[in-house]
């Protein structure tokens, strides 16, 4: 009979390097205590890294850098998926997307339906922090960043060159996402955004 950590490392490796697994992604091949345990053994004999509690990988392996960590980002829309939830980032972090800050949070912060939870991994944070409905209810991927950068930012503080970099991302935006999503946002906001709308 094969054992769990077998079923567990054929599985893993059937995926691309890098791709991430929870720890009940397993759950047919045991119980929970049981997986828990394999993937223990299975960390411990290095065959699999643990990037995050309850979050695992066969790292991808760089020729100069040996393995490489999957990002914060990329363990943060892997969570998303797996909730079925939607995610949007907030604070420095979208400031940082929009290359408005060149700050890299320790903390991602994002705001979701989903759960409410912290996910640490090495020293850095990833915060999914509970929303409103409305909150969450853009539909552009740029235009919905933009919003929560320019929150961030406040209507006081806002410079002509940030507002400036703004419209120039949110020329890459839909027209129909970003009138849809400009109803959203708060009114001093509403007008920059406006902006960008081709006549």
């Amino acid at each position: 009979m094969e054992s769990i950590d077998n079923k567990i490392l054929d599985k893993i490796k059937k995926a691309k390097r890098g791709s991430l697994f929870y720890t009940e992604d397993f759950l047919s091949f045991g119980n929970y205590k049981a997986i828990s345990k394999a993937l223990e053994r299975l960390v411990n004999e290095k065959k699999v890294c643990r990037v995050a509690r309850g979050i695992f990988s066969v790292l991808e392996q760089d020729p100069h850098l040996g393995e490489i960590l999957p990002t914060a980002e990329k363990i943060a829309e892997s969570i998303r998926k797996r909730d079925k939830a939607r995610i949007i980032p907030t604070g420095v972090l979208a400031l940082n997307k929009l290359g408005l800050s060149s700050q890299v949070p320790m903390n991602l912060v994002y705001q979701t339906d989903g759960s409410a939870r912290t996910v640490k991994v090495g020293n850095r944070s990833i915060v999914f922090k509970k929303t409103s409905p409305k909150n969450l209810a853009v539909i552009g991927n740029i235009s919905g960043i933009v919003i929560q950068a320019l929150k961030e930012i406040g209507k006081d503080n806002v410079t002509d060159d940030e507002i400036r970099t703004v419209l120039n991302h949110l020329k890459n935006e839909e027209q129909y996402r970003l009138e849809h999503d400009i109803k959203l946002a708060p009114e001093w906001i509403r007008v920059i955004m406006r902006k960008a709308l081709t006549k």
